[in-house]
């Protein structure tokens, strides 16, 4: 009989003790043969590392298990090949096995997932190469009626040899097709109107043979660089899907150079000014900083995906499938230069947009206040616009969001404006406690927002000054990239009866907080001092609720008046991302109703709506939507170049009427001279909030 011997030890050393077994005794047979052992001994390290630093900082408090690891697997699928491009369906069942083995791998330190992946995705690149070469040997024929489907969730994996060369040559077909009209459009050129000049066959076939030598560079070059990914560009994904599955907005960030490891954790690109993420395969935009060069310009918006990066006139680069610290620098340089972003809008158009890089204008950020007078009443109006709630901590200025709009209330008071419209749409958030004071100018005293820990420990945020700065009925213009901040401050005046909330079917719906922890402050095991820098984990560690209980996760905040957007039907707001922490509810904070609070809010929705049905601007937005819809639900790309040249001017028509949000497009140039009484003179959005604050005056009391 064996003896045993227990060793008790502190808790805090066990955990310690743990990982030096599992880096000393995993066997060598679980290393890929490609991998470095180093970086395959830093991965284990940074596995174990996020397990626990997840398991027990994030908010849900979620065990790894089984249903986590599911969700991480599906996950990973996505981000290792979201086009169903290269896997084939045999491929997809090999990976399958470790699909309930992750929370148990990480644990242990067996991170082969990522490397059993990465060997298989490079063994189906290799073979797209050879059948990409023959295929862009050959010439397309523009007059066969066929199509392809672009969604990638109805395509199924393809089972052979036949089917992946199909699939690759119907995809370099319309790439080609595609490049030929945009080259079309620069080199011949287009009428008054728009639409392309006529060409003979003779410069037909040169531009198609100018558009197939584009294409095949590009390839070629995304597919070298697929291949020269590393193991540890595999792991650092890997990690990061096994954050996602925790929710959206957990995330594992690599050690890149300082420069861009700023760019990672603050989502801000220098250069054009806005805020990107990785998604499945795609680079998409999070939001356009206010004042910066992409605002200014105007076109590119939320949830617009960037396919291509070109310097100027020179060729794009296709950066489907890459980090996102490969396409930050593509996108990023000098101010006043030019790059160009070939983005596809959430409507499915596809659009070219060049911006000149440039500096954030600081008073682009900054409240602005004008005053609307209705017509038939003589009534004065204020409008105020807050781009987003900042604060100047670095203390150069101490200039802040709630002291500009206390100024701005004062000139609103002295023009003696009988209501106000409060423009939050496309404002992403900022300050919370500008968000809680910014409120509190509207209201006497009381709370403003509920924050709760992943403990269950709720913090009550309350205004206390009895101040109330504007006390006229109030509108507030919200749409689903009111986000943040701009839900904690639309839900606290709606539940206190203080402002008719007026917009899209509903605000963004992020209503949690993140912590961003630096992995190497956990570090303190002798030897493992030699892995870093191991990077840092955001994770989400608190949650917002409104003072009448609800949480704006998720749902957001739902408007009193709905109006139209040509966002309709979008699938965009936090609760289409994958593993977002539901909506709920807690007790109500103790507060007030205002007592000059609305009481026709059915009324005023039924009279609004009815405006709507008579009103042309909405009619066409109404009309614009529906037409986006039917793009996004017919996902059968024709390839013939006679219905994608029809597709390009109806797209074009579209454009013509439509800004990244909703909003009527003016030209460039009219654009950057346009004062806020010009921006708003045509905003329906702006003229329907006047006739409601008539009515809200009506009903105040």
């Amino acid at each position: 009989m064996y003896g045993v011997i227990f060793m008790f030890y502190p808790a805090k050393y066990v955990n310690r003790i743990i990982l030096v077994l599992l880096l000393a005794l995993l066997p060598a047979s679980a290393w890929s043969k490609e991998a470095d052992p180093f970086d395959t001994n830093r991965a284990r390290l940074l596995g174990h590392m996020l397990q626990q630093q997840l398991s027990g900082k994030h908010y849900s408090q979620k065990p790894t298990d089984d249903v986590l690891s599911h969700a991480a697997f599906d996950l990973y699928l996505k981000q290792l090949d979201f086009q169903k491009q290269f896997l084939w369906q045999e491929d997809i069942t090999k990976l399958k096995e470790y699909r309930s083995d992750i929370d148990d791998a990480i644990r242990r330190g067996r991170l082969n997932l990522p490397l059993a992946g990465r060997d298989i995705l490079n063994y189906r690149i290799a073979q797209v190469q050879e059948i990409v070469t023959g295929l862009l040997d050959q010439k397309i024929d523009p007059t066969v009626v066929e199509s392809m489907e672009t969604d990638a969730e109805k395509l199924d994996y393809v089972v052979n040899a036949s089917e992946l060369h199909e699939r690759w040559r119907k995809t370099l077909k319309v790439q080609t097709l595609g490049r030929y009209i945009s080259l079309r459009e620069d080199e011949i050129g287009v009428d008054d109107d728009g639409a392309l000049l006529p060409v003979d066959q003779e410069a037909e076939e040169e531009l198609l043979e100018q558009a197939r030598e584009k294409v095949a560079k590009t390839t070629r070059n995304r597919l070298k660089r697929m291949l020269e990914e590393t193991p540890q560009d595999h792991y650092d994904r890997y990690l990061n899907v096994i954050s996602h599955a925790f929710d959206p907005h957990t995330s594992y960030l690599p050690p890149t150079s300082k420069e861009d490891f700023d760019i990672q954790m603050s989502g801000s690109l220098e250069g054009i000014g806005a805020t990107l993420r990785e998604d499945e395969g795609y680079i998409k935009v999070v939001r356009v900083i206010p004042g910066s060069a992409a605002s200014r310009q105007g076109e590119l918006g939320a949830d617009d995906i960037i396919l291509k990066v070109a310097e100027g006139s020179a060729d794009a680069v296709d950066i489907t499938d890459t980090r996102i610290r490969d396409a930050v620098a593509l996108i990023r340089g000098k101010k006043g230069t030019e790059v160009r972003l070939t983005v596809k809008k959430p409507d499915g158009r596809q659009q070219v947009i060049p911006i000149v890089r440039d500096v954030v204008e600081i008073a682009e950020t900054f409240v602005k206040g004008t005053t609307v007078t209705d017509e038939k009443s003589g009534q004065t109006f204020g409008y105020i616009k807050i781009p987003s709630f900042y604060r100047d901590y670095s203390g150069k200025t101490d200039r802040n969001c709630t002291d500009d709009l206390r100024e701005e209330l004062k000139k609103q008071r002295k023009e003696k404006t009988a209501g106000l419209i409060l423009d939050l749409r496309n404002n992403g958030g900022g300050s919370l406690a500008d968000a809680v004071s910014v409120t509190g100018l509207f209201i006497k005293t009381g709370p403003v927002v509920q924050v709760r820990s992943g403990s269950g420990k709720i913090r009550v945020m309350s205004d206390d000054d009895q101040s109330v700065e504007y006390s006229e009925p109030m509108i507030v213009l919200v749409n689903r990239f009111s986000a943040s901040a701009s839900e904690i401050v639309a839900g606290a005046l709606q539940d206190y009866g203080r402002a008719l909330i007026v917009g899209d079917e509903h605000t963004h719906g992020k209503g949690t907080v993140q912590a961003l922890l630096d992995l190497d402050r956990f570090v303190n095991l002798r030897g493992m001092d030699k892995y870093m820098p191991l990077g840092a984990v955001k994770v989400t560690i608190q949650k917002f609720y409104r003072i009448s209980g609800e949480s704006t996760q998720e749902e957001g905040v739902l408007p009193d008046v709905v109006l139209p957007s040509r966002l309709d039907g979008l699938e965009s707001g936090e609760k289409y991302l994958d593993n977002a922490l539901p909506w709920d509810h807690i007790a109500s904070a103790e507060y007030q109703q205002w007592k000059g609070s609305a009481k026709n809010i059915d009324v005023l929705k039924q009279l609004s709506e009815a405006r709507v049905t008579q009103n042309e601007d909405f009619q066409e937005i109404i009309s614009d939507a529906d037409s986006a819809q039917k793009r996004r639900d017919e996902t059968q790309q024709s390839l013939l170049l006679k219905d994608m040249l029809t597709e390009r001017d109806q797209l074009r028509d579209g454009k013509e009427k439509m800004t990244p949000h909703g909003m009527m497009a003016v030209d460039d140039d009219e654009k950057k001279e346009q004062s806020l009484d010009e921006k708003i003179a045509e905003d329906p959005y702006v003229e329907e909030g006047v006739t409601l604050l008539l009515g809200l005056i009506g009903s105040s009391g």
